[in-house]
């Protein structure tokens, strides 16, 4: 095979494979205010957005992500950053770091993917408050095939969040604890005897929380009405609603 030939392979070869199955997620600020997202790549897959990066009000970001790539996505609010890239954020923070190589840390509002292999395999996504929650975020998909459901929790929960959970800033709510943290307790955690979902039932937490997102995962077993999968998708990632 020619060196003209080969590179034409290659073209052909990645135009029809592993390109056409990578998913573009488009990141979205809709909040009135800048947050900083933060990114992290499961099983060793590929770093999306250099793990961490502003986002002033307003505005978007496009990252496009390999096939079989796995990961989550959240916002972190209040944080101030050196020059170095290091300080501290209020919620979601990762270690003191803007580029984050580790998850944020409780209460956080998530989006989980794990993006099919192949164009016509399924991407399975979620929006998770099993972590807590501390801004809202919904995602669409783009262009895809199957069900491709809207997941989502768009709600003020922080303004809504019983006493026991919240954390509290300069007199605000800035964010709404899951009962798990909150209490460490295993009815709430659905650990040791309640680790099944038999013996981990939803408790006045999660079915507040589910009341008022019931396209988000509440808590651990809430799978049925919270997982989402779609087919050669791209996907909206938008962090509150217009004016919030």
């Amino acid at each position: 095979m020619g060196i003209a030939s080969f590179f034409c392979f290659l073209l052909i070869f990645f135009s029809s494979g592993n390109l056409a199955n990578a998913a573009v997620f488009t990141i979205q600020n809709l909040c009135s205010y800048t947050i900083w997202p933060g990114t992290l790549s499961g099983n060793g897959a590929a770093i999306l957005g250099d793990g961490g990066f502003a986002l002033p009000s307003g505005t978007s970001i496009q990252l496009q992500a390999p096939p079989n790539w796995s990961g989550r996505f959240w916002a972190r609010t209040g944080c101030t950053f050196d020059e170095s890239g290091n300080g501290k954020c209020v919620t979601g923070d990762c270690g003191g770091l803007l580029k984050c190589t580790g998850g944020g840390a409780p209460p956080v509002t998530l989006v989980e993917f794990t993006i099919a292999a192949n164009a016509n395999d399924k991407d399975f996504y979620d929006v998770s408050l099993v972590d807590g929650y501390n801004v809202g975020v919904g995602v669409e998909a783009l262009g895809g095939t199957g069900d491709c459901q809207y997941a989502g929790c768009v709600v003020d929960l922080n303004g809504n969040c019983p006493a026991e959970l919240r954390v509290m800033d300069s007199g605000s709510t800035v964010a709404c604890k899951s009962a798990c943290a909150a209490f460490n307790a295993p009815e709430f955690c659905c650990t040791g005897d309640h680790a099944t979902p038999q013996t981990c039932p939803p408790t006045q937490y999660s079915e507040l929380f589910k009341n008022a997102c019931p396209r988000a995962y509440s808590y651990a077993y809430d799978d049925a009405s919270s997982t989402c999968t779609c087919s050669g998708s791209d996907y909206l990632i938008t962090f509150c609603s217009a004016g919030s």
